[in-house]
């Protein structure tokens, strides 16, 4: 926790929900970053690292953890650990004194996991319990009925490297049998395998395919198990499904995720941050191409945010606004970097360690940003940012004399823990025999190549890179919002129109309508002259149709979803520039529907001041304390404006509300904003921010350390202080930049057109309350009346034309006269119609929760 400076300890912080499954109370980082300790030479360090962990680490907790994240975190890092011990000993100057004791930890483990593969399907429970394993009244899980693919898939790299360390067959024998089952259940037409399954029947139960969140480390897993194991099924697997990947997926230079069973239609409009390993993946497999163009797409979005948010767009928005410094785009570019040698890559990375040292650095590490977009901090630094973003970025640099053993002979784990290669003809008691009847016959001779033959597949001569990326090189900033649906071969018959598209729609034009029916889509009028459009599929004319009309209806709610957001003032920035912080410490902050606009005004700064009485609630009685200063207040006893309005009489330059529910935090509690008194609150002139508790405490702290404490407050993180900095450092490392300006909304809103099979419909009903999983009708409602406001500044979106406009999404809080004390915010949604024809949808709340449990 680098903004509170201590350890993330299980059950003595507030939960964070899924998240919270990586911590078993095993010293998780300690773990997961030892191997990175000899890649950086620091092998003293590691040495004592190894032992600290093996007088102080306890593998028998009551404590229920995730299974996936416990295998690649914990049994890597401690196979990781173990294989780099035996390399120092052998080289005879340190480590002398090691016995196998990582290993004998690590097969403890293995044994401790092992009851979560009890199933039918010999998938393995998500979770166990590390004291009592699964199922027992004591254990509190084994009730889980569905996993990820990639949690499931994700398991035979340290599974068969323990069984070939210790000779016990057991655990490669269950990870091949997990991997087998997943084969079997793949999608036989499409050759793709849905996000999540049921571990007792194997039934699909999402069935949306991708490379990113969810499936991402199962590809990964049969390419490695064929590099480490030698099993030519693991590659005959790989090779089929990335040829249905790179058919159906890949639309150069984005991935974007399918339906299983109609693989030509696009299942989401946004991508999410762990695809941008696919990348190093396809450098692994020797297709180089694609790989260029995806990882340049990724550096234009990181060059806009500074970060690659957790989600984007298509048309290259923010989607979800976290990054949780994720390593997967400085693995892609240290894979991209050996496979071309081109020195561009080497610009890549020396871009990654500015803006880590310049945006992410605190000084007790580096904090994961709650939004790229602000800048804001969030009190979080996983343990996979020192296993794999140090490890990868280190080597990206690294010439081959500074690493002190040849990386080559072993293979990166997902968590970049490093495993022997020898380890492929070592206790080899496992049958190799082809469990599966018959692989899909594939037309694509890049299965014939082998490794290595870099000058065959590429030459190695930077401007074959560079040919590949110039034509991506402004593919972010010039870029208008795309449509999202690709339109199959074959619906372009020769003779026949194309489909109609959403956006050239008009409800009063007969021969459209006579199109919709074709295509199985009906309009109904509804009495408040809104018109609802309800698609059935099995009423279109013929298949193709039917899947033209899936496809009208998807854009209808895509066109819907870019013009018609909730009014939204985004989050602000409470950022500390004074010593030692220098601007290291951004805080997310809730704005205010009054006072001074930080987003058209310059940034307040200025020196902080507790407000007495402090609730702020009746004239001060130090003003001469807050005069010139930035007034600290707690939430609560009266209106947000009376605060403001005490605070400015004395003379204060900006306000900061502290909320007085303690423990209260941007990490769990929604954006906060302040409302108005239901009056005239012109007369407010400075600006004001909200603070929850945690955040707050924070800046409360520093002034009982430092009594002198200065703070920024503005629309987003600014560069740090060059002066500050040179007070503490001679020369700066760090050359300022401008920041954009640019404000992308937030919008939390996605939409998934499930498919049911039973019914071949599917639905999205106006009325979110009323979706239940029996509901079939494909749906959305349109105003013929209404009109369509005017597009404001600082957002892309397309209008019907298909031009480019700005779209100004903010959140307005429904009541303005809500009390301060009032701990429930009311949000509002103003409707923008489109061109006379769109009115109010609403999100599919199912897919929403959906989507909320991707373990991102």
């Amino acid at each position: 926790m680098p903004l509170t400076c201590r350890g993330r300890v299980r059950g003595q912080e507030p939960s964070r929900g899924d998240v919270d499954d990586a911590l078993g109370k095993f010293s998780l980082t300690l773990i997961d970053s030892l191997d990175t300790l000899v890649v950086l030479n620091k092998t003293k360090e590691f040495e004592d690292a190894v032992r600290k962990v093996l007088r102080d680490v306890n593998l028998d907790n009551d404590v229920v953890v995730s299974v996936f994240e416990t295998n690649i975190r914990v049994l890597g890092g401690l196979l990781g650990g173990h294989s780099l011990a035996i390399m120092l000993k052998e080289k005879g100057e340190y480590m002398q004194w090691y016995n196998d004791e990582l290993l004998q930890m690590a097969k403890q483990l293995g044994y401790k996991l092992l009851p979560a593969f009890n199933t039918t399907s010999g998938l393995p429970y998500p979770r166990i319990n590390l004291k009592f394993g699964i199922r027992k009244p004591e254990a509190r899980t084994g009730t889980e009925t569905d996993t990820c693919t990639a949690c499931a898939g994700t398991l035979i790299l340290e599974f068969a490297a323990l069984s070939r360390f210790t000779g016990a067959t057991i655990f490669e024998e269950y990870a091949r049998k997990a991997l087998d089952f997943l084969w079997e259940k793949r999608q036989r037409s499409s050759n793709l395998v849905g996000v999540t399954i049921n571990i007792h029947t194997g039934d699909w139960v999402r069935k949306d395919s991708g490379v990113g969140a969810g499936i991402d480390s199962y590809y990964e897993y049969l390419l490695k198990a064929y590099v480490l194991l030698g099993d030519d099924s693991f590659l005959e697997r790989f090779n089929t499904h990335y040829d249905a990947i790179m058919r159906y997926i890949s639309q150069p230079p984005l991935l974007l995720d399918v339906h299983i069973h109609k693989p030509m239609l696009n299942a989401r409009t946004w991508m999410d941050a762990l695809l941008a390993f696919f990348p190093g993946l396809q450098v692994l497999k020797g297709d180089i191409r694609p790989a260029i163009e995806t990882h340049e797409m990724l550096y234009q979005v990181i060059k806009k945010h500074n970060f690659l948010p957790e989600a984007f767009t298509t048309d290259f928005r923010v989607h979800w606004a976290q990054h949780p410094l994720r390593p997967e785009f400085a693995e892609s570019t240290y894979f991209l970097y050996k496979a071309t040698g081109d020195p561009y890559y080497l610009e890549v990375g020396k871009t990654l360690i500015e803006n880590l040292n310049k945006y992410a650095r605190v000084p007790c590490g580096f904090a994961a940003m709650k939004d790229v977009r602000t800048g804001s901090h969030e009190d979080r630094m996983d343990s996979f940012f020192l296993a794999e973003m140090f490890k990868y970025l280190y080597l990206l640099f690294a010439d081959k004399e500074d690493i002190i053993f040849d990386i080559e002979d072993y293979i990166f784990t997902t968590e970049a823990h490093l495993l022997p290669l020898w380890l492929s003809t070592t206790n080899q008691s496992i049958s190799k025999k082809n469990i599966t009847s018959e692989y899909t016959e594939l037309d694509d001779s890049n299965f014939d190549w082998t490794c290595p033959n870099t000058q065959i597949l590429f030459p190695n001569d930077p401007l074959y890179a560079q040919s590949i990326r110039e034509p991506l090189k402004n593919v972010v900033d010039k870029s208008c919002p795309r449509g999202i649906i690709r339109v199959r071969e074959e619906s372009f018959r020769s003779g026949a129109k194309p489909p109609l598209r959403a956006r050239d729609f008009m409800a009063t034009n007969p021969e459209h309508l006579e199109i919709l029916k074709k295509m199985g889509v009906s309009l109904i009028h509804l009495k408040d002259g809104r018109v609802q459009l309800v698609q059935h599929a099995i009423q279109a004319a013929s298949s193709i149709d039917a899947e033209d009309g899936l496809r009208f209806m998807q854009e209808m709610i895509e066109l819907s979803s870019q013009q018609q957001k909730e009014q939204q003032l985004p989050p602000r920035a409470v950022q500390i520039v004074s010593h030692p912080f220098f601007g290291r410490v951004v805080l997310t902050a809730g704005p205010a529907q009054f006072g001074l606009d930080l987003s058209k005004h310059k940034e307040t700064r200025g020196f902080v001041a507790s407000s007495k009485p402090y609730n702020g609630c009746s004239e001060l009685t130090n003003p001469e304390a807050v005069m010139g200063k930035i007034a600290l207040i707690q939430r609560g006893q009266c209106m947000f404006a009376e605060k403001a309005r005490n605070i400015q009489n004395a003379g204060a330059i900006g306000g900061i509300v502290i909320d007085d529910n303690e423990g209260s935090s941007s990490d769990t509690a929604p954006l906060f904003q302040m409302a108005g008194d239901g009056k005239d609150t012109d007369d407010i002139k400075i600006p004001m921010l909200f603070l929850f508790s945690k955040e707050g405490s924070i800046i409360l702290d520093a002034i009982r350390e430092y009594e002198e404490v200065e703070v920024l407050l503005s629309d987003k993180a600014k560069d740090r202080d060059p002066e500050m900095e040179n007070e503490e450092q001679s020369s700066p490392e760090n050359d300022s930049q401008n920041q954009s300006d640019e404000q992308v909304s937030s919008s939390s809103q996605e939409v998934d057109l499930v498919d049911q099979e039973s019914s071949e419909e599917s639905s999205l009903n106006s009325h979110p309350e009323s979706l239940s999983p029996a509901d079939t009708d494909n749906v959305a409602s349109i105003s013929p009346s209404e009109q369509t406001s005017d597009p404001t500044e600082n957002h892309e979106t397309t209008n019907l034309n298909g031009e480019c406009t700005d779209l100004d999404n903010q959140l307005q809080e429904q009541s303005e006269t809500e009390e301060d004390s009032n701990p429930n915010v009311s949000w509002g949604k103003k409707v923008q119609p489109i061109d006379s024809i769109l009115a109010d949808w609403n999100e599919d709340i199912e897919a929403f929760e959906m989507m909320e449990k991707d373990e991102l």
